[in-house]
């Protein structure tokens, strides 16, 4: 019979939609069940970006801040329920860092929302918590 861990370590993707903010509610009960600690991470992407340098550092200024600012409204809603968090504001592609950081961060589940605020990249890429799913290494609960 396969032992089942308690859940220590919860990472929880925030891109300001309302299936993220579920999903951090979620989690939250979760940890405080468990007594576990919540990571948040928010992942933008600057893409291929084709103009003069400092146009560029503007808009990238302005997505990090933009991130910045959905990670401290979440760690502000997990600290005012008591329960220990972290934050992570990291550029690159949704997916690949979500699940890469939960591998190195050896995380014991995902909780996320099931769609995010980009509909029509969803449905031209897939959705992130599609691709998340399929590969994240351990246990993802999607919140829809």
């Amino acid at each position: 019979m396969m032992e089942i861990k308690p859940f220590e370590k919860i990472l929880v993707p925030l891109d300001g939609s309302e299936h993220s903010i579920k999903a951090l509610k979620m989690a939250v009960q979760i940890a405080q069940k468990f007594n576990a600690k919540i990571t948040l991470i928010h992942v933008y992407s600057i893409g291929g970006l084709a103009v003069s340098p400092t146009p560029v550092r503007e808009f990238i200024e302005a997505i990090r801040k933009v991130g910045a600012g959905i990670l401290a409204d979440g760690e502000k809603r997990v600290k005012a329920e008591g329960v220990h968090v972290e934050t992570l504001l990291i550029e690159g592609h949704e997916v690949e860092q979500i699940v890469k950081t939960c591998r190195e961060g050896k995380f014991d589940l995902v909780v996320m929302g099931a769609r995010g605020l980009s509909r029509i990249k969803e449905m031209l890429l897939g959705s992130v918590s599609d691709g998340v799913t399929r590969h994240a290494y351990c246990p993802v609960l999607v919140v829809k």
